[in-house]
């Protein structure tokens, strides 16, 4: 059974920094991509960084010179480094995997953790 593991969510002040991990846990063969989705109130689900196995990240705009997302492939592990936080940054922020069980890859989703940015 996989599953994706987050933590570092939480209140944090206009303008400060967060760190948001995820680790994946259980049986597979190989992760081809990890990232950071988020969904605020009233708001659908929109991608806010992504990096492939071996590969370059990418990220929203809107998230671009604020955000970093790295990963450790030995601890099937990425990061979300946020800083220079602002309000509209506040949002349920899930992990987000596809990983490869068997012959074919799946999606996989965190339980979400929650990021307020207060003024």
């Amino acid at each position: 059974q996989v599953q994706l593991v987050e933590s570092g969510g939480g209140l944090v002040q206009l303008g400060g920094s967060l760190r948001l991990s995820c680790a994946a846990s259980g049986s597979f063969f190989k992760i081809p991509s990890m990232g950071w989705y988020r969904q605020a109130p009233g708001r659908q689900r929109e991608l806010v960084a992504q990096i492939p196995n071996g590969g370059s990240p990418n990220y929203s705009d809107s998230v671009k010179g604020r955000f970093t997302i790295s990963r450790d492939n030995a601890k099937n592990t990425v990061y979300l480094q946020m800083n220079s936080l602002k309000a509209e940054d506040t949002a349920v922020y899930y992990c987000h995997a596809v990983i490869q069980t068997s012959i074919l890859p799946y999606e996989y989703w965190g339980q979400g953790t929650q990021v307020t940015v207060s003024s």
